[in-house]
């Protein structure tokens, strides 16, 4: 039996840091085995705010390191470069030409980064979804992993996919497959160490506002030592005056392996100071083996070219079929040798 195809990718901005492991990456790992998986670096995707080009590639080539050794395994997965696949940005210009321009100008995300970037905003912020929606049906992904704040962009995927299907596809020949979302909600939201009513984001200014997933035990340490926390002793799950509370507990909870209620009864009569520490142990002793695994693979260049050699291979194998298939229902002239 075939298994469902799954699409998902990162950013190559900054450092991955512990809500990007336990939001998607570790789900990612858990759930490999049971479907056909593509998992990109989405480099395009950087560049539609402001970027250092001098550290781009070598921020791509750091973020592929880390799947891997997050545990990203290529006997179920294929890891590669978005732009190392023309396909992205050849569908995304035929969705641009298929796509009202009133759909994105509603766009939740487009709206606030537009606010912050004033007259910077830029066409490919703007454009943003479409890209999205053509990384996800250039590998007919049957279901894209998405947090509650990629769900309106999945939505805007599935109405392309409406739109093309009525317009140049038969209800027996469709042009796109329909992708459902996979929401992840254990993990899904890790929040600032800094502000525990935002989410840690690698954007952040502040790196005390969150852990990488490459710090040093120090600097975990030092960060969680430092970190926003409240005067009241004994700690509680789900108090809406406490958000720094409920987020740390929820960081000991899923890196402990141990269940909310455990933790509850464990933490109920405990002061920061001495959860701090726990809480550091526990980060520090899960995050060890993937810095381990990092150094090794980025010890061995030649190795790693291998794998986005090899993932450049098969995506693009994928991709460029469904291209040709969009391209000819659309009716280009087909290149003939």
């Amino acid at each position: 039996m075939t298994k469902a195809r799954i699409l998902s990718g990162v950013q190559p901005t900054g450092n991955l840091h512990l809500g990007n492991y336990l939001g998607a990456i570790s789900n990612w790992v858990k759930f490999q085995k049971e479907f056909e998986n593509f998992f990109c670096v989405v480099d395009l995707h950087a560049i539609t705010a402001q970027h250092n080009p001098k550290t781009l590639a070598q921020d791509t080539y750091n973020i592929a390191a880390i799947y891997l050794a997050c545990g990203i395994d290529l006997e179920y997965s294929t890891i590669f470069i978005q732009s190392h696949i023309s396909a992205h940005s050849e569908l995304a210009w035929l969705l641009n030409c298929i796509t009202p321009l009133n759909w994105l100008e509603r766009m939740t995300q487009y709206k606030e980064k537009a606010k912050k970037q004033g007259e910077n905003v830029s066409v490919g912020l703007l454009d943003y979804p479409v890209l999205m929606a053509a990384d996800i049906l250039l590998y007919d992904a049957d279901k894209v992993p998405v947090g509650e704040d990629q769900k309106q962009h999945l939505e805007l995927t599935r109405d392309i996919v409406i739109r093309i299907n009525d317009q140049f596809g038969t209800s027996t020949e469709p042009i796109f497959k329909m992708p459902q979302p996979l929401i992840l909600t254990e993990g899904a939201r890790v929040m600032s160490l800094t502000d525990g009513t935002s989410k840690m984001s690698k954007s952040d200014p502040s790196e005390m506002s969150r852990i990488n997933l490459l710090d040093s035990p120090d600097q975990i340490a030092q960060k969680l030592k430092r970190c926003k926390t409240d005067p009241i002793k004994g700690l509680t799950f789900d108090d809406p005056q406490r958000p720094e509370c409920h987020n740390l507990l929820t960081l000991y909870t899923l890196l402990s392996g141990q269940t909310k209620e455990e933790v509850a009864q464990e933490c109920s009569t405990m002061g920061w100071g001495q959860f701090k520490p726990l809480l550091s142990e526990v980060i520090i002793e899960s995050l060890k083996p993937i810095g381990t695994r990092y150094q090794a693979i980025i010890s061995e260049p030649d190795y790693l070219k291998g794998v986005l050699q090899q993932g450049k291979a098969q995506a693009e194998k994928v991709a460029e079929k469904t291209l040709l298939r969009v391209k000819d229902a659309l009716g280009f002239l087909k290149y003939e040798k």
